[in-house]
């Protein structure tokens, strides 16, 4: 499967954006599609076998719409300076538009008023009341200023839908081209009893107020999108590359794999690398969050846009383009703004059937009135009203503008959500698991304490150590390298191995100088029939401190034991706090031996720990702590799975290892200093490995549910109020009827209201527990 990006362009409503969706589904090859309003950008999932972009994009066409595939460079740099010029010139044409029609409209409203009010003002002109000089005024706005919305509903016609733009069109074409009417044949109104009155200052002031509403809800969308472009500007433009011995600037786009870039003080660096020469602190806050500068020498890496502190170095670059840190990140956030969240599937289904409700309800409404009351007026106006005031665009941005702030909101807080499920899933959770080596410790352990069977610092030690550091040396865990570092620092050579196996959750063993070495748990030990009792005064001591107790067998017996101790890091204790005031089960799953699992949980404050639990034993874990809600509903025997209710639990790891528990989880949270494989698992990414952006991440899910409920009732509860109140059920009552000019402005300022709301989140602040 191939998943591609477009830039899509004509929606004027969330109508717009269902008609595009059902419309890219329908290709044969399209496995799932996602159009998101508010970005105006579509994210397909298709089989490059059966279909194509142009295949895609034609019927993109078919609809009424245009689609341009989003480029990975284009993701990366951002809008092309076309693009901005063309979106400038847009804007540019609309807020002329907005001017004429407002100018327009006032003049208009001032001739309406002796007609409106009842009432002889002198201070108004005749002619300003005159239905042929309204007429010449009112022309150019029906046609010219809403000449957007003719065409939108006329392609929607021709596909046999409608959209908002059909609502506009009806409500303000009734209210024109009735007063028309009354301006070429009064005589024939006053025959039938009715007064040739016009109401060209209605048709002119919706469109003028609608077409300021989509100015400003233009603009309020852009700023959704302010993480992104942030994002994208944090990037170098040009790097410094030495080819040929000649230092020269080359555009950031045109790097290649391989060169050798050089960095000066003050200054970013380009693109991500391993330093090769020289040496310099770099301040990572962007990515990490950690205001700390890092020190760089070789062979580190850099990371592309950070900064270059003090010192100048060479790094030869090894990731470009699309691949650097900043740009997977940009494609994270892009990839999440433009998901959907389960909460939106109401919206949508509600939008799929309004427009159409509207248009009945408004010719019931019209029928009604004018079989009770028998004014064609009133029933026009009554119409024209319910045709202005329905608003299926507040439904349509609810969601997804919501989304497109708290998932930026979390980049700029080094949190990568990947998706709208589970940012809403987040808010949901109510136990939190988390594993401990790299997670709560800082995943660089240390040997405090190394024994052997003789018990004395002799050449048998060294001679031990050096097998166990030349098979620890071939294995990527965290234990084994400090096992390395420790032989190192005790000046041991290491020597070749053969036939290296590492047993998942239990160790590893290998062939070092005619020598079968293996190294691991004592479970393991007992499982190959290694008597570890020489040892076990040492090993009870070291697991009651909290360390780990890694055991050293050469040719099938005993020979020695080390003590290694992986530090916490600084937020645990805290991070576990707070997510246990958040009302969360903390629950602490480990491979480590359980007295030493207990000792770190009782210092981090968790009271519940699943320990020895291989790799391949973590997800059933996870698995029986989703059912055990289920367990406590008593007599289920009626109820089908699905039906019974159940923990959310998320997972945190960095490891290999943890990675299928990460898949299992509800909420998969990954340590973003961790393993690839283990964020590619994860639904959410702590880039700087704080703890607590956990904290962070759960907080700024529930604020953003919070926002995107509020939003949702805003839509709901303005079209179930505003259309019955447009229709005249207050008429009856209290004589109150809605003048389709106010339904006009309620109707263009719904959406700014909700994308407005939505950009509250950008207050957002993580809450100290």
């Amino acid at each position: 499967m191939d998943t591609l990006t477009l830039k899509l362009r004509g929606m004027s409503c969330a109508s717009c954006a269902r008609n595009v969706e059902q419309a890219i589904r329908s290709v044969l090859g399209v496995i799932d599609c996602n159009v998101n309003f508010g970005a105006e950008q579509a994210s397909v999932k298709y089989d490059p076998r059966k279909t194509s972009l142009e295949k895609i994009q034609q019927a993109v066409k078919d609809a009424g719409y245009s689609a341009d595939s989003l480029q990975e460079q284009e993701m990366v740099t951002g809008e092309s300076d076309a693009q901005k010029a063309s979106r400038s010139a847009e804007e540019r044409n609309l807020t002329r538009k907005v001017w004429v029609g407002g100018i327009v409209s006032v003049i208009l409203v001032l001739g309406s008023l002796p007609m409106m009010t009842g009432l002889h003002l002198p201070f108004i002109p005749a002619w300003l009341s005159q239905g042929w000089f309204q007429l010449a005024l009112t022309a150019p706005v029906q046609f010219w200023c809403g000449s957007r919305f003719y065409v939108n509903a006329w392609k929607a016609f021709k596909r046999h839908a409608a959209t908002m733009d059909t609502l506009i069109v009806l409500g303000t074409s009734a209210a024109f081209f009735y007063s028309l009417f009354a301006t070429l044949f009064p005589h024939f109104l006053m025959n039938q009893g009715l007064m040739p009155e016009v109401y060209y200052e209605t048709a002119a002031v919706v469109i003028t107020l609608i077409l300021l509403g989509r100015l400003f809800e233009n603009r309020a969308k852009r700023q959704t999108s302010q993480a992104i472009r942030q994002l994208i500007g944090l990037q170098a433009r040009v790097a410094r590359v030495i080819r040929s011995g000649q230092e020269i600037d080359v555009p950031i786009q045109d790097v290649q794999i391989g060169d050798v870039i050089l960095v000066r003080p003050g200054e970013k660096i380009p693109v991500d690398g391993e330093v090769i020469e020289g040496a310099s602190s770099v301040d990572e806050s962007m990515v990490t969050g950690e205001s700390v500068a890092v020190k760089k020498q070789p062979p580190d890496e850099v990371i592309g846009a950070t900064i270059n502190k003090t010192g100048s170095f060479k790094f030869r670059a090894t990731r470009v383009g699309k691949d650097t840190v900043l740009a997977q990140i940009v494609q994270l956030v892009q990839q999440a703004q433009g998901s959907k969240a389960p909460i939106q599937r109401l919206a949508d289904s509600v939008t799929g059937w309004f427009v159409p409700v509207v248009i009945g309800i408004a010719i019931a409404t019209f029928i009604i009135w004018f079989n009770i009351i028998g004014n064609l007026t009133f029933a026009l106006m009554t119409t024209v009203g319910v045709l202005i005031i329905a608003c299926p665009c507040a439904l349509g941005l609810a969601t997804p503008t919501s989304v497109m702030v708290g998932t930026g909101k979390g980049a700029e807080n080094g949190i990568l959500i990947k998706g709208a499920e589970s940012l809403e899933l987040a808010h949901k959770i109510q136990t939190i698991v988390l594993d401990k080596t790299g997670t709560l410790t800082q995943g660089k352990p240390t040997v405090t304490d190394y024994v052997t069977v003789n018990g004395t610092r002799d050449s048998h030690e060294l001679k031990l150590l050096r097998l166990a550091a030349s098979v620890e040396r071939n294995s990527e865990h965290p234990l084994a390298e400090a096992v390395v570092r420790y032989a190192k620092s005790q000046q041991v050579d290491l020597g070749e191995v053969q036939k290296f196996e590492a047993i998942a959750g239990s160790g590893v063993q290998a062939i070092v100088s005619n020598h079968l070495v293996q190294i691991g748990t004592q479970r393991w030990m007992e499982e190959l029939k290694i008597d570890t009792d020489a040892l076990g005064t040492h090993k009870a001591a070291l697991e009651a401190t909290g360390k780990t107790a890694v055991w050293i067998a050469v040719d099938g017996k005993m020979q020695g034991l080390m003590g290694i101790a992986d530090a916490l890091k600084p937020s645990s204790q805290a991070a576990v706090r707070a997510l246990r005031k958040l009302g969360l089960e903390v629950v602490m799953l480990t491979g480590d031996n359980r007295n030493t699992a207990e000792a770190i949980a009782r210092e981090v404050g968790i009271t519940r720990v699943f320990a020895e639990v291989r790799p391949d034993q973590k997800a059933a874990v996870i698995q029986s702590l989703q059912a055990e809600k289920m367990s406590r509903q008593g007599d289920t025997k009626t109820q089908t799975t699905k039906s019974l209710p159940r923990q959310i639990v998320a997972m945190v790891g960095d490891g290999i290892n943890d990675a299928p528990a990460l898949a299992q989880a509800d909420v998969g949270i990954a340590i973003g200093t961790g393993t690839d494989v283990a964020i590619a698992a994860s639904d959410i990414t702590l880039i700087s490995g704080d703890l607590q952006g956990i904290v962070t991440a759960i907080q700024l899910s529930r604020a953003t549910i919070h926002n995107i409920r509020q939003n949702l009732f805003f839509a709901f509860i303005y079209n179930v109020a505003g259309i019955p109140i447009a229709a005249g059920i207050l008429f009856p009552i209290f004589g109150w009827l809605l003048n389709p000019m106010i339904a006009g402005g309620a109707m263009a300022f719904s959406s700014v209201s909700v994308v407005t709301n939505a950009l509250r989140l950008r207050n957002f602040r993580p809450k100290t527990i």
